[in-house]
């Protein structure tokens, strides 16, 4: 009997897996433009050319775009430029605050590999002593919001030290030459500066809030071309999971793609998580808090609601 019901559900799966080729074949989608970082699970994706394999029997292409930092991802989507992506907590409720035109595809919790750094001679030994300091980070993004309950966690405001906004490349510089005191960021930057810009980990960002990366589509592709969308979070997902077993080529991966070297990827590999999967209440609670705090401080100017954004598949 139970044989008989696994053989069941087998056949079921195969044929709804048919039913939903057939569907992305018929779509009228001949190109998936994906948008990346120099991190993460889509570059291993990319390197290892698993979307690509997966689609070329459907005759659709995929194009790879990079980006510095999540903020310029969600701009290019909102313009029908960029279909797919992955980014941190904050560039999807600013974007979502300012109608850009996105939907949460998928969830990732960040674990490790992101936080503060500051110099390694710098007097700073505690977050209450960012006061008055400048602290350097891309507006919009992850870090903006590390920035953000760092100093709640310390009892300080925003206006308590001086935002120095800047890109990712531009922020090394800048923290290499002490033009800021301290800098939040992501891997593998953090990596980067915490080995070769002579930067200490201040606090890690775990240890302030937990938070999750997500991987965000554009609107209109979703509403339109729900089963592509579903295939590519397939493929997401599945190389995640492979990833988490296999982080020394994990590392290999990220170095190949994105040209930083092996030792600098072998940090930020072995201290992510790549797990992926669905939008949960309890994502959306936390990121529901990421937005009402930006509001409160008067970073977006509007109240927004996470779950009217959120995709839900109807594959089934």
């Amino acid at each position: 009997m139970q044989r008989r019901n696994f053989l069941r559900l087998s056949a079921g799966a195969a044929v709804l897996a048919a039913l939903s080729s057939r569907a992305v074949a018929q779509s009228g989608v001949k190109e998936i433009r994906i948008g990346y970082q120099k991190n993460g699970v889509l570059v291993i994706t990319r390197q290892q050319a698993a979307l690509e394999k997966h689609f070329a029997a459907l005759g659709i292409e995929v194009k790879w775009i990079e980006f510095s930092s999540g903020p310029p991802m969600m701009e290019a989507m909102n313009v029908g430029s960029v279909d797919y992506g992955a980014v941190g907590d904050s560039p999807p409720v600013f974007a979502q605050a300012a109608g850009t035109a996105i939907v949460y595809a998928a969830g990732q919790p960040i674990t490790n590999g992101q936080g503060i750094l500051v110099p390694k001679d710098s007097p700073i030994r505690s977050i209450s002593e960012l006061k008055g300091k400048r602290i350097g980070f891309t507006k919009g993004s992850s870090a903006h919001n590390i920035v953000v309950q760092t100093l709640e966690k310390a009892g300080l405001t925003y206006a308590d030290i001086t935002p120095v906004y800047l890109t990712p490349p531009d922020a090394g510089p800048a923290f290499a030459n002490g033009s800021i005191e301290a800098w939040a960021i992501w891997d593998p930057y953090f990596a980067i500066g915490e080995t070769k810009q002579n930067g200490r980990i201040l606090i890690n960002a775990h240890e302030v809030t937990k938070s999750n990366s997500f991987y965000i589509a554009n609107r209109d592709f979703a509403k339109n071309h729900g089963e592509v969308l579903q295939q590519i979070i397939d493929v997401t997902t599945s190389t995640a999971a492979w990833a988490e077993t296999h982080r020394d080529d994990v590392a290999k991966s990220l170095s190949a793609v994105t040209g930083i070297p092996l030792d600098i990827q072998t940090i930020a590999a072995n201290r992510s998580s790549f797990r992926v999967g669905p939008i949960t209440d309890d994502i959306i609670a936390t990121q529901q808090g990421v937005a009402d705090r930006f509001h409160k401080l008067g970073l977006i100017p509007k109240p927004i609601a996470i779950r009217d954004i959120v995709w839900r598949s109807t594959a089934t």
